[in-house]
């Protein structure tokens, strides 16, 4: 009997990914744990390791596609002494039943008309049995119907809904529906896309405003495809403020550079890696902070688990340094520098990238003095951390005096935190930067 290979879920979110190479060709004998392909998700390569054992019968998805769905079949092996040849997928692959017409409810009357089904007087015609039409969704009372995606996809586009026929049960407005649209002739016309507040921004790509030779579009990849949803769902969905407060450094660079200079060979300790270490800390001192939103409840976490940002090509990914507040800094400076070489190399596992409860931002080394992140689902804060910097400070003496210091803003999710119990986590984030010594105790 016939054995599916099929497209495997690498992460809890995964929905779909490019089947970026086979290691195997039609007519090879694998064996179980063999890596037999390798699979890009959004956010790295991973590779694909045989289940069962058997004669690879026939590849059924070419390398280099995309958007292959999770649990399609993508291969099929023959068992021992079974014929290659005739081997066939055990289960048919899964396709979207709003895709055909008739579940769509649609139906092409034309080629109805022009189609006559053959007699065979052997066969006795089917009972045609007729169910009464299930009443249109956008009709008589005005009402549109319409998923809340299509609603926000149509605003972003400068769709009416009213113009859109909707192919979802009983008419339904779809995503689909208004993906396939194009905007409005009055929109179209003057090259511009209306927005539910009334402001009119120019179609970036639209020929009246850029002639087509004088760019070149570049398709999006898994990655800023993913990047570009979840951060326009954050920023849209989550009630979000920032805070943001003035370190000094002085008291900490002193601190690092005598780690260093004690640490064993090898060993270098950055200020991110310290930062890291005092952002745990407070988590841990202020607990109602390490907190994410659900629609059940809110989550307090109880370990410090910092995503860090690093920068990729083709956007960014977050790994985690889970249970910062149980390790030391020549601990955290190894896992960031082995977490950041294999992220830029997408070789990080999805349990690695994933199930951070707090997020750190860090674009001091660009010479930024502040900026405010966008938050990371389903975390409660993400801190952005500015470049540090010679400013005139007053001392408790009131003189005027040189210090190093460094502006970080901290965005919180007001579902989640407070203004107020975002404030105490700054006071402790500060207190362990300006006095490392704080964390030894």
């Amino acid at each position: 009997m016939a054995i599916d290979i099929t497209m495997p879920a690498l992460s809890p979110t995964m929905e779909e990914g490019t089947l970026a190479k086979w290691l195997v060709k039609e007519g090879d004998t694998i064996s179980s744990g063999d890596v037999i392909a390798e699979i890009e998700t959004d956010k790295a390569t991973m590779e694909v390791e045989a289940v069962d054992e058997g004669v690879v019968a026939k590849i059924l998805v070419e390398a280099g596609t995309e958007g292959v769905k999770v649990n399609a079949v993508i291969a099929v092996l023959a068992e021992e002494g079974e014929d290659a040849s005739s081997v066939q997928p055990s289960s048919k692959q899964e396709t979207p039943k709003a895709d055909t017409p008739a579940a769509s409810g649609e139906s092409d009357a034309s080629e109805k008309s022009d189609v006559t089904p053959k007699s065979d007087k052997s066969v006795e015609p089917a009972r045609q049995v007729s169910k009464p039409p299930l009443p249109p969704a956008n009709s008589q009372d005005g009402r549109i119907k319409a998923s809340p995606l299509a609603r926000r996809i149509a605003d972003m586009k400068g769709l009416t809904l009213s113009d859109l026929k909707g192919t979802g049960p009983r008419g339904r407005i779809i995503k689909r529906d208004v993906e396939n649209a194009q905007p409005t002739p009055a929109n179209a016309s003057s090259g511009a896309m209306a927005r539910p507040d009334g402001l009119i921004l120019p179609q970036i790509l639209d020929d009246r405003v850029y002639s087509p030779d004088s760019y070149e579009l570049v398709p999006l990849d898994g990655m800023r495809k993913t990047v570009a949803k979840r951060l326009t769902t954050s920023f849209m969905q989550v009630p979000h403020f920032p805070l943001n407060i003035d370190l000094e450094l002085d008291h900490l660079l002193a601190s690092r550079a005598a780690i260093n200079a004690a640490a064993p060979e090898g060993v270098k300790v950055s200020v991110n890696d310290m930062l890291i270490k005092a952002a745990a800390m407070a988590l841990m001192d202020e607990p109602d902070c390490n907190a994410s939103y659900t629609d059940n409840g809110i989550a307090y976490h109880k370990h410090a688990h910092v995503s860090v940002a690093v920068a990729i090509d083709g956007g960014l990914i977050t790994p985690v340094v889970f249970k910062a507040e149980t390790k030391g800094l020549a601990e955290i400076s190894e896992e960031m520098k082995d977490l950041a070489s294999r992220a830029r190399n997408r070789k990080l596992k999805p349990q690695e990238y994933s199930g951070g409860t707090f997020s750190i931002s860090n674009l001091g080394m660009f010479g930024i003095k502040s900026f405010a992140s966008i938050i990371n689902p389903p975390e409660g804060m993400i801190l952005s951390v500015g470049a540090g910097e010679k400013r005139a400070v007053v001392d408790n003496q009131g003189n005027l005096v040189a210090r190093t210091v460094m502006t970080v803003t901290l965005t919180c999710d007001h579902r989640v935190i407070g203004g107020a119990e975002g404030a105490k986590w700054l006071q402790a984030f500060k207190r362990y930067v300006e006095t490392p010594e704080a964390m030894l105790l």
